[in-house]
């Protein structure tokens, strides 16, 4: 299964709601919180060309936020993205 990288902080409902998502499938996050480091938050930025969060890798695919991550789950095709 392809590695899973999510930007987060600790009070943002989304990123919650993300790893609640993926861990309905099974899916161990590797969590980057950037609420007090500015250089992991310059790095998402610099990797995702966002600034909110969660911010959410699959593998070295950016999927982009929550609602990217939900889309991609109701089209069928997160699991694919995830093999």
């Amino acid at each position: 299964m392809t590695d899973v990288t999510m930007y987060t902080t600790s009070t943002c409902p989304y990123c919650r709601n993300a790893k609640s998502l993926l861990a309905s499938k099974g899916i161990e996050v590797r969590e980057i919180n950037i609420e007090f480091d500015n250089v992991r938050r310059k790095e998402m930025m610099a990797l995702s060309g966002r600034r909110s969060v969660p911010q959410i890798f699959i593998g070295q695919h950016h999927v982009g936020g929550f609602d990217d991550l939900a889309k991609l789950d109701r089209q069928g095709e997160l699991m694919v993205l995830l093999a």
